[in-house]
């Protein structure tokens, strides 16, 4: 047996195996997508039905008929404000205004085998309200059920107790937080449905809302295209149209705060002023009818006149003071950054208005820079700093104005001094009566001066339209949207495909045994004499060890005789052989391959013997059935002779010598001389001494053996031993630098399933073959290898 260096090997990828492989195992591909439809229709059974709805909302700033024509500025225009509006949609204060506007104080259901059902907008009872705590009260989920036309029961739980009562229709219901009452029945003697119902806040379906709500931005246009997905769809529907509503309301809402700030200040103003115009009215009628005066003379009018016109220019000029105090204080006040939309009522500084003018187009710059850079950035920090810079020009310039208020109603109050003094000429009756009449024409024209700013107020904030105008509103669609039952069982066959595929390679990654010759030949430089196939047919229990004799014409027997074949290229030059047979661990095979091999020599008419030279745990003498109770360890220990220990079987040709019983010290008994002298001896008288030791991986009584042996075989048994088996052999050669040390694959079943899926080309010089009668490609039968110890567990189901 010579071995011949610079073996070259070239593996290329054999994709028709990689199909057969898959094909072994089609069962478990069948039973992973069979799995993965039953979880896809157990899924669909107990997965409610979701329901999609959709509208769109176009931007765009518009301005009004009216601001059209009073050329009232809308300075909230930008380009590019979907996404911020995104967020603005989707805040709180949205969303609550539009849970306000559809009912969402009772939730119904209709109670199922599988799931309960959301039935919105039906409400199969009426109930009322008669007391709620607004935040404390409880969200259990009540259960009705009508047990007669005026009974009823409800159930539920609290503070994780069940709790059942029967109710009277009209009956005041005390729960923890609210009280209520069901004022009708659903009682039905053919069929009683069980109704469900919970009581709800704003806040409770802030999360359903947000979980559904989806926008998407039409590229290239300014719509905004949005959707609500829900398991019911009378409700996807209704919210969504109640969030385009909330939104526009709101949008337009923030635009005019500042004019809607300016109406409530002048209401204030006009609020007093009212009282005072009566007042001084009512004082001048009764002057005129207690003094008898109908009217005052010519040169009296004149300077009433010129005092009213200039008590109303000072009145004018104090108003306009407070209304620059009210707008600086707006301005300074606005952390929120909201655009400034008041028009200037009643200032008349066009400093000021240019301004004001600036301060809202950085507000407008600065909000669209977030949609772009963070509040952190230098760009925002630069708008930051002018809009600062801006806030601060507008307070030195209104107070600059308010002072130049404050010096003309110094000058006019030096006039109205000097047209005082003509009143001395003026009876006293007469004097009095035009005091009266000035005070009440002043406070009647700052009256209709208040009220023609607060009409311009208003126009102002009329004119301001939403950003946004509602394109599409939302419609009822009925057809589900998911889950999809062909579109499950589509994935689900999908799935249990891969898992089924990916199950036969993982099982084959994480298959730590030998199955095949070339994996054998991978892991070492020993040469493997042969293989021995598993056992096709039925075994006889009377005789489950000697199987090549039984059925000579199987492939189990042919195999067995290639072996026999191969044998005898092996120590050519000994005309008598020992021949020692072991393994790493009991249950590989080493005694069955004893047995069977030594059976076929006899069939050439070969004499053969059999020691059980394993004096631990030897089973040999079940098989040829003898006693234990003298062997090899008796005849060892000096206890008694060879031939009361050497028996003939019912194999012409073959004898066989038991284990004997266990002695304390079986490896000082298999290295002694009188070993060494048997051997000798049966070596005169057989043509084959066949030694079945203990493995080598578990005690070192082999080692002797092997050293005295011609012949080492070492069996490794196809689906039991482990990778590092196969490394066994070339230690043991090495360590005792043996050169007659050979392995017999045991119990090939030639499982596609941990086959190769490459092919293997060698080039150059190789090992001898071994291979020729083994017939190591045909394909395994149905009934399984005779083993004498189970070695498989039953997570290792792959083992076939």
């Amino acid at each position: 047996m010579e071995q011949v260096p610079n073996k070259q090997v070239q593996q290329e990828i054999d994709y028709v195996k990689i199909l057969k492989i898959v094909f072994s195992r089609w069962y478990w591909v069948a039973s992973t997508i069979i799995i993965a439809l039953l979880i896809g229709y157990v899924y669909l059974w107990y997965t409610p039905d979701k329901y999609s709805t959709s509208a769109s909302l176009k931007f765009e700033e518009k301005r009004s008929e009216i601001s059209e024509l009073l050329n009232v500025r809308n300075i909230y225009d930008r380009t590019n404000k979907m996404q911020s509006e995104q967020f603005v949609i989707r805040s709180r204060p949205v969303l609550i205004n539009a849970i306000s506007n559809i009912d969402y104080k009772i939730s119904f259901f209709l109670k199922g085998r599988v799931r309960t059902t959301d039935i919105y907008p039906q409400k199969p009872l009426k109930i009322d309200i008669i007391e709620q705590d607004s935040l404390g009260f409880t969200r259990s989920l009540f259960d009705y059920e009508a047990i007669s036309p005026d009974k009823f029961t409800l159930t539920y739980t609290y503070n994780n107790k069940e709790i059942n009562k029967t109710y009277s229709i009209n009956q005041i219901i005390s729960v923890p937080g609210i009280k209520f009452k069901i004022t009708n029945s659903t009682y039905n003697e053919k069929s009683n449905s069980v109704y469900q119902f919970k009581f709800n806040s704003k806040n409770d379906f802030l999360g359903r809302i947000n979980w559904g709500l989806n926008m998407s931005e039409t590229k290239g246009t300014n719509i905004l295209s949005l959707s609500q997905t829900d398991i019911n769809p009378f409700f996807a529907t209704d919210i969504l149209n109640a969030v385009l509503k909330a939104y526009v309301d709101y949008d337009r809402n923030q635009k005019t705060i500042s004019a809607t700030q300016t109406i409530r200040f002048i209401d204030t103003l006009q609020y007093n002023m009212s009282k005072v115009v009566k007042s001084s009215g009512t004082d001048l009628e009764q002057y005129k009818i207690n003094n008898k005066m109908l009217d005052i003379s010519t040169t009296s009018a004149d300077v009433m006149n010129k005092l009213t016109k200039l008590e109303t220019d000072k009145s004018t000029l104090a108003l306009e003071g407070i209304f620059i105090a009210q707008l600086e204080k707006e301005i300074v006040n606005n952390r929120n950054a909201n655009i400034i939309n008041n028009n200037l009522q009643g200032i008349t500084d066009p400093m000021l208005e240019g301004l004001l003018q600036q301060y809202n187009t950085l507000l407008q710059k600065k909000e669209e820079a977030l949609l772009t850079y963070k509040p952190s950035s230098d760009f925002v920090s630069q708008l930051d700093k002018q809009i600062l810079e801006v806030k601060s020009a507008f307070v030195t310039n209104a107070r600059n104005q308010r002072q130049k208020n404050d010096r003309s109603i110094a000058f006019l109050d030096q006039q109205i001094a000097g047209i005082k003094q003509t009143f001395n000429t003026i009876p006293k009756a007469e004097r009095d009566l035009i005091n009266l009449q000035s005070n009440f024409e002043i406070n009647q024209k700052v009256y209709s001066y208040l009220s023609e700013k607060k009409l311009e107020a208003q126009i102002s904030k009329a004119a301001v339209t939403s950003g946004a105008t509602i394109v599409d509103f939302a419609q009822i669609n009925t057809h589900a949207i998911e889950p999809v039952p062909q579109k499950i069982y589509i994935n689900a066959l999908i799935i249990g495909l891969i898992a089924g595929i990916s199950l036969i390679f993982i099982v084959r990654m994480l298959n730590p045994y030998i199955y095949d010759k070339e994996t054998i030949e991978s892991l070492t430089n020993i040469p493997i004499i042969g293989v021995i196939r598993r056992y096709q047919d039925k075994i006889d229990e009377d005789n489950k060890q000697i199987l090549s004799i039984k059925n000579p014409k199987s492939l189990f027997a042919e195999s067995v005789r290639s072996v026999r074949t191969n044998l005898s290229f092996l120590a050519a030059d000994k005309k008598n052989k020992v021949v020692c047979i072991t393994s790493e661990i009991s249950g590989e095979g080493k005694s069955f391959t004893t047995v069977n091999l030594a059976s076929t020599l006899c069939l050439i008419d070969k004499k053969v013997i059999i020691i059980a030279a394993d004096l631990r745990k030897s089973k040999l003498h079940h098989t040829f059935k003898v006693d234990n109770l003298k062997g090899l360890s008796s005849y060892l220990s000096n206890q008694t002779e060879l031939s009361n220990v050497l028996f003939k079987t019912e194999i012409e040709g073959l004898s066989f010598i038991p284990a004997g019983p266990v002695p304390p010290n079986p490896s000082e008994l298999l290295y002694s001389d009188k070993m060494k002298d048997l051997l000798a001896q049966l070596t005169q008288e057989y043509d084959f001494v066949f030694i079945d030791s203990a493995p080598v991986g578990l005690v070192s009584d082999a080692v002797p053996l092997i050293r005295m042996a011609d012949i080492n075989l070492f069996v490794i048994r196809s689906g039991v031993s482990r990778y590092h088996s196969a490394s066994v052999p070339e230690r043991l050669s090495k360590e005792f630098n043996l050169s007659n040390i050979a392995i017999i694959l045991n119990a090939f079943d030639n499982d596609i399933l941990h086959s190769r899926y490459y092919t293997t080309n060698y080039s150059g010089s190789y090992y001898a073959n071994y291979y020729y009668y083994s017939d190591y490609s045909l394909k395994s039968g149905k009934n399984g290898y005779y083993s004498d110890e189970s070695h498989k567990k039953w997570w290792e189901f792959w083992k076939k």
